[in-house]
């Protein structure tokens, strides 16, 4: 029997609203648990599947992409719920292979949250970086950052760049090359951890919705073309946010669109989704 994503949301909203505090250790101990790695979800194939539903995944709110700390034991996802779009931090612990809501108060979601994204502020503590106005970042294993600016003001326009760290400091950010400075509102890099690929996303020349592309680092050190990663990851929809687990299984990514309310204003409804990182190998380009 296929139960909708609506009743499964129902569903999950009753799980999630016992994941009380006090409610956590009962979790712990075996009642109403959620058991199996990736919260005990069917491991998906070449083709990208919503993940989570109804745990996750809703069709009434905006959910971010999943992200794992490196030792997997824990995941976070930002939820856009109400007529405001309030942003709700949550996070899922697993112990013995079985998952529950972790407890996070109000007071302590942006703290909690630099444990999943490390924040910009860390970034600026280097001297390099502190004159830059940097929108987001991601690093490599060995510490390299690629980061993007976007001026909102001027429709989208930005860049990427980057900076190693040699003997102990920064070197002067430099500028990608056009294999990945082409288009606008270019966003939301992920670098591999030994920088073989390089994902992020970007509106190009006559789109209005960005796609997710990826570029691999060629034998003498340039970056490939940038490579649009095919009709099975991107829509005509908002596809975004593209990032591979710690174990390097699984890349997951947003998927999303406006919506509109009576009054005209905009808002999003999307969710993540992900697929096997096997599909990062079809696209690398034959030696």
């Amino acid at each position: 029997m296929v139960i909708s994503l609506k009743l499964k949301s129902l569903l999950a909203v009753i799980l999630l609203s016992g994941f009380s505090a006090a409610a956590t250790e009962k979790n712990v101990d075996g009642n109403n648990v959620i058991e199996g790695p990736y919260l005990g979800q069917k491991l998906p194939g070449l083709i990208p599947e919503l993940f989570a539903p109804g745990i996750v995944s809703t069709e009434e709110h905006q959910e971010t992409v999943v992200t794992f700390l490196p030792d997997m034991t824990e995941l976070s996802f930002t939820r856009f719920s109400g007529e405001n779009r309030k942003p709700t931090l949550f996070v899922m612990q697993n112990q013995n292979n079985r998952w529950s809501r972790k407890s996070v108060l109000p007071a302590d979601e942006k703290k909690y949250a630099q444990r999943f994204h490390p924040a910009l502020s860390e970034m600026k503590s280097h001297d390099v970086f502190k004159d830059i106005p940097i929108t987001g970042f991601t690093v490599s294993a060995k510490g390299t950052y690629y980061f993007y600016f976007i001026d909102f003001e001027r429709d989208g326009i930005g860049h990427m760049s980057y900076s190693r760290r040699i003997n102990g400091k920064y070197e002067t950010p430099i500028k990608m090359n056009k294999a990945i400075n082409t288009g606008k509102y270019i966003a939301h890099p992920f670098i591999a951890p030994d920088e073989s690929y390089l994902m992020w996303d970007a509106e190009k020349e006559g789109e209005s919705t960005p796609d997710i592309f990826i570029s691999f680092r060629q034998k003498d050190g340039s970056w490939g073309t940038a490579i649009n990663m095919g009709d099975k990851i991107n829509t005509a929809a908002y596809d975004q946010r593209p990032r591979v687990t710690p174990d390097g299984k699984y890349l997951f990514f947003y998927k999303g669109d406006k919506n509109f309310r009576e009054d005209g204003s905009i808002y999003f409804l999307g969710n993540p989704y992900w697929v096997d990182a096997q599909i990062i190998e079809t696209l690398r380009p034959k030696a």
